[in-house]
């Protein structure tokens, strides 16, 4: 099958866990024999097409004019994203023909009906977050409300819809009015071998890191709805109880002064880490901890889960879904930092109950989501859209058949 993707962001370039996502599953479904472009944003300094790993890359380049981003305003900078993607995309239509259009969140929905249309081909969309629930269903700006627009817009028009978790097959049934048989869950996936990181880099990290006591992890966008903020109003009582112990806040985002200005002693904000600097971070920790408000699955858990580290998740959204509590982790509730005490504390003062919810999770994530099997999944979704498609067009040429011919007129 011949594949166009369509995202904002791709290797090089990562934000958060979009790139990563769409760079496993392009790779997973090269491998499995079909042909995949990815149309993304040019990095700096990276080559406008290259085919690397199985794939076409085309990247768009910026055009000369800057749209400034101000107070979370993205829809100026977006359009003018989406017009230079738009004729990268064209270009690299004109090579060959497609037989479906993937597009990755709201962020490149011009683009995609555009190059959907140019083709005549299906469109598929994956709906990643939405922006209702990265507000918790508040949208407080006429920007929040447009991005909402375009959401609803781009996964009505999509012959099918990908979501990562049950909960957001729910979200985007209830938000855009989809019919739910047009829906498909299909989880996020780990490369497993890709997050173990080597024993020595283990420990310059432990060395980097870890002072006396237990280190406790978290990784991912420093944004209001990740609620780092519950994490740091914990850490006074669990220093209290694991004398020595520090956390380490690994990435970067428009809340990071408001949660710097709330750290205590034993807080370390790291800053961006990516490839084998976080894999040896999520090895080096006793406990990794995601303490989102609003989570549509959680890769990082699984991530996590896949570096042999025990994890520890807010019971929300799709992390519910991925994470038993005693089994595969320990769960809190949202908001609550005296939940998230307990939770990380039965993990820290137990190591064989901590080394069995590690093992337990590692195998769970080789089984369940391995890439070859998510690709596999998204590949029927992808026949699945086709098939629909082609019936539409078979009912729209027996339609015109039907038709009865007009009747002569006299001249």
């Amino acid at each position: 099958m011949r594949i166009l993707m369509l995202s904002w962001e791709y290797p090089p370039l990562l934000v958060g866990g979009l790139g990563r996502h769409v760079h496993a599953l392009a790779t997973s479904l090269a491998a499995a024999g079909h042909e995949v472009t990815v149309v993304t944003r040019r990095a700096p300094g990276a080559l406008l097409e290259e085919y690397t790993e199985g794939v076409r890359i085309v990247r768009a380049p910026d055009d000369p004019p800057a749209f400034e981003i101000r107070d979370g305003d993205l829809l100026a900078w977006a359009m003018a994203f989406n017009h230079t993607l738009t004729r990268t995309a064209l270009r690299a239509c004109r090579t060959g023909g497609y037989d479906v259009v993937h597009a990755h969140d709201w962020l490149v929905a011009h683009a995609a009906m555009t190059v959907r249309e140019h083709l005549d081909v299906p469109l598929v969309a994956t709906v990643h977050a939405t922006e209702s629930g990265r507000h918790q269903g508040f949208l407080p700006h006429p920007h929040n409300r447009t991005i909402d627009g375009i959401e609803r817009w781009l996964a009505q028009e999509a012959v099918r819809t990908i979501v990562c978790s049950g909960y957001m097959r729910d979200e985007v049934e209830r938000l855009f009015a989809v019919a739910p048989e047009r829906i498909d869950v299909v989880a996020n996936g780990v490369d497993a071998l890709r997050w173990q990181a080597r024993p020595r880099a283990i420990e310059a990290a432990r060395r980097r890191y870890a002072g006396d006591g237990p280190l406790i992890t978290y990784a991912g966008r420093l944004v209001y709805e990740k609620g780092v903020q519950h994490l740091l109003a914990a850490v006074p009582a669990l220093r209290s109880r694991f004398p020595g112990l520090r956390v380490v806040i690994a990435g970067d985002g428009p809340h990071r002064p408001a949660l710097e200005a709330l750290a205590t002693e034993g807080v370390n904000f790291a800053g961006f880490l990516g490839g084998h600097d976080l894999t040896a971070l999520m090895g080096a920790s006793d406990c990794y901890v995601v303490p989102s408000i609003y989570e549509p699955f959680g890769m990082v858990a699984i991530e996590a889960a896949a570096a042999g580290t025990p994890v520890a998740v807010a019971a929300t959204g799709g992390l519910a879904e991925i994470v038993e509590h005693g089994v595969t982790g320990v769960t809190f509730r949202p908001g609550d930092p005296a939940a998230l005490t307990e939770a990380l504390a039965s993990v820290l003062g137990d190591r064989e109950y901590a080394r069995r919810l590690a093992r337990d999770a590692r195998d769970r994530a080789r089984a369940d989501f391995a890439w070859p099997g998510i690709a596999a999944r998204t590949a029927g979704v992808y026949e699945a859209a086709r098939a629909h498609d082609a019936s539409r067009v078979a009912r729209e040429a027996e339609s015109v058949l039907a038709a009865p011919l007009p009747l002569p007129t006299r001249a």
